[in-house]
């Protein structure tokens, strides 16, 4: 068959005829990927190329150069970016039916520091191909299509994540806008971003207005490499609780204060970090248990550790797990906090629930797969992610692309081209499919 006939048919399924009346679509994939290398500039380190990674941290002045180029690919697309009081960033394609609602589809830009160039970018700026493939092929949709960047997805910034989205499903936390982080109060970071946190609660939105909510993502994880598979299709995303310890005990001469009369507080953050791998490695299961942060103080070689500020986070797909091994592990803190003469404070710092992706959006997923001779492979994903927000509002579904080596936030993350372009093919027929 004809590839132009091969692709006007895969544009034809079923469920969604109307939507493929005209020529159909193709994916740019040197356009999409120029467009990667170009967002990679904001961030990048001083005088670094492509491969040494970005740090494009939410609410940074990179993080609001990256945002302003990619608005600019949206109007260069034909599209009217709008910015809500949360700080998210939307675009709207009309259809031939404005009343019906939309397909959302997108991600986002911000990065943790010293992160790759490919998480959340990817999904980002093959949204914007999407619309872009659409024009050329001068093809109208029946539903609108509303592609988004969300903000802080990551959570560097303020120690809680998908920051944007949560705000948009209704989950603010109370007082979360008056935190302060490195000095900048939480409004005053969503201003700077073009929010308006006089009005946040005009940024929710109702369940049901969106027809079904699709992210493209890389894996972050190495099954999809290993298993030679280029297409996951995601069947739930992890839920994250993350906690603030803070563990006091008294900062004293390292030289002259006995060790029977020691209250070190590093001393007590090294049984506890200990505790946490032991704790979720004593049951047999996909739960993961990290203490990636630690800040000592005084931080001076010659005195007893005074007091150690730590987080430690859990996920897993069972919310009941979850709360299970939070539990067990705050129970081991009392322990070590006695045992070492200190005073261990566990705060829940953030809870975002886990989410399963809609099967007929699953479905739909595959389907357009198969009509391109894609093999996929059903799996979780084990990093948090906008769309488990989305998930509380309406149908919901993820296509996973593979990451080399398995390796994610960090400078040598990599997909390689080709599966960008493939990723960027299945979110555009399946848009089609819903839309």
């Amino acid at each position: 068959m004809h590839r132009r006939h091969f692709l006007a048919a895969l544009a034809a399924p079923a469920f969604a005829p109307a939507a493929f009346a005209q020529a159909a679509p193709t994916i740019n994939a040197g356009r999409l990927r120029s467009h990667l290398e170009a967002l990679s500039v904001f961030g990048r380190p001083a005088g670094g190329a492509f491969a040494d990674g970005v740090s494009r941290v939410a609410y940074s002045d990179s993080d609001i150069a990256g945002r302003a180029y990619v608005m600019q690919l949206m109007r260069d697309a034909g599209l009217t970016p709008r910015i809500d009081p949360a700080g998210n960033i939307f675009a709207r394609r009309p259809g031939t039916d404005n009343s019906l609602p939309p397909v959302l589809f997108g991600s986002h830009t911000d990065s943790v520091p010293n992160g790759g160039n490919f998480d959340g970018d990817l999904g980002t700026l093959a949204a914007i191909e999407v619309i872009q493939a659409l024009n050329e092929a001068r093809l109208t949709t029946r539903r609108p299509l509303e592609i988004v960047v969300w903000q802080n997805e990551e959570g560097f910034a303020f120690n809680n994540g998908v920051c944007g989205s949560r705000i948009v499903a209704g989950h603010l936390d109370a007082g979360e806008l008056d935190l302060v982080w490195n000095g900048l109060k939480k409004s005053d970071a969503l201003r700077k971003i073009g929010g308006d946190p006089d009005r946040i609660a005009d940024a929710r939105r109702a369940p049901g207005s969106f027809a079904c909510y699709l992210e493209l993502h890389i894996e972050q994880g190495g099954t999809l490499e290993k298993s030679g598979t280029p297409i996951g299709v995601v069947e739930g995303i992890v839920g994250i609780d993350r906690f603030d310890v803070e563990i006091r005990g008294f900062a004293n001469h390292a030289g002259t204060t006995p060790m029977p009369d020691r209250r070190d507080a590093l001393v007590a953050a090294s049984h506890l970090t200990v505790a946490v791998d032991d704790t979720i490695r004593a049951e047999p299961g996909r739960q993961v248990g990290t203490v990636g942060q630690l800040n000592v103080s005084p931080n001076v070689p010659n005195i007893v550790p005074g007091s150690v500020k730590m987080v430690i986070e859990l996920r897993d797909l069972s919310a009941p797990k979850i709360a299970r091994l939070g539990a067990k592990i705050q129970a081991r803190a009392r322990e070590i906090a006695a045992q070492t003469r200190t005073e261990i404070d566990v705060r829940l710092a953030a809870h975002h629930p886990p989410a399963l992706a809609t099967p007929a959006v699953q479905q739909s997923i595959e389907t357009v797969c198969t009509k391109l001779a894609l093999k996929t492979q059903r799996l979780p994903s084990g990093a948090g992610h906008d769309a488990q927000m989305m998930s509380l509002l309406g149908p919901m579904g993820m296509i996973f692309v593979p990451s080399v080596a398995g390796i994610s936030h960090s400078p040598k993350e990599l997909t390689k081209w080709e599966d960008c372009a493939t990723g960027a093919t299945v979110l555009l027929h399946t848009v089609l499919a819903h839309a």
